[in-house]
């Protein structure tokens, strides 16, 4: 379902990515592990095609994703890809249900029918009771879980998450965790996590390990 071949990224001088090749299927929970500067968030940001590679190329089911115009990438990365992030990036001027709606509302889609598709995730999340919360209002758990419900608003082919449990304790980052395997056994939902959390590396299906911008196992 996603494939990169070939991936280089450097920053000046400083080699970030060498070579960088992969698959993943879809339904998968792939984590990347590595030391601080390996390249994990810059390889993360270039699938989500919010980074551009210097070399390589990254198809989803089978689409050049940097083979069409930067409209059309936004387009396609708001419609098949869903990020969440370690500060989950929440606006916090906006309730719980408003945040997960943004995607959707970007989309184009109608306001009623994205209202209701927020409802659910919501409720499948456990969060009906907080969707009229702001953001401050939450707890760091309930942020998380609606970030992950705004990812997952325009039925993404794949969820992106860079550091998701990183800024929890140690109960609501396992919860957070057994959630992914969860969506991925409800939905079929792809995961690729970058994570330093060894429990959540270990639950996934697979550990890609990266060293000096390469994988090595």
């Amino acid at each position: 379902m996603l494939q990169a071949k070939g991936l280089q990224k450097s920053y000046g001088q400083l080699q970030v990515l060498k070579n960088i090749d992969l698959e993943i299927k879809k339904g998968e929970i792939v984590a990347i592990v590595g030391a601080s500067g390996a390249g994990k968030s810059t390889l993360l940001h270039i699938l989500g095609t919010l980074d551009t590679p210097d070399n390589g190329k990254v198809h989803i089911n089978n689409h050049d994703v940097f083979g069409q115009t930067s409209k059309a990438l936004a387009a396609f990365r708001n419609k098949s890809i869903g990020f969440v992030f370690q500060f989950h990036n929440l606006l916090p001027e906006f309730s719980a249900l408003e945040n997960v709606m943004i995607p959707g509302l970007i989309s184009g889609k109608d306001e009623s029918t994205v209202r209701k598709r927020a409802d659910d995730l919501l409720v499948m999340l456990g969060l009906e009771s907080r969707k009229d919360h702001k953001p401050s209002e939450l707890s760091g758990g309930e942020q998380q879980r609606t970030a992950v419900a705004r990812a997952l608003i325009n039925s993404p082919d794949l969820i992106l998450a860079d550091e998701p449990s990183g800024n929890l304790d140690s109960k609501n980052a396992l919860e957070l965790h057994n959630l992914f395997f969860q969506l991925r056994k409800d939905l079929d939902q792809t995961f690729v996590i970058v994570t330093h959390n060894g429990e959540l590396s270990r639950m996934a299906d697979r550990t890609l390990e990266i060293k000096d911008g390469q994988i090595v196992k």
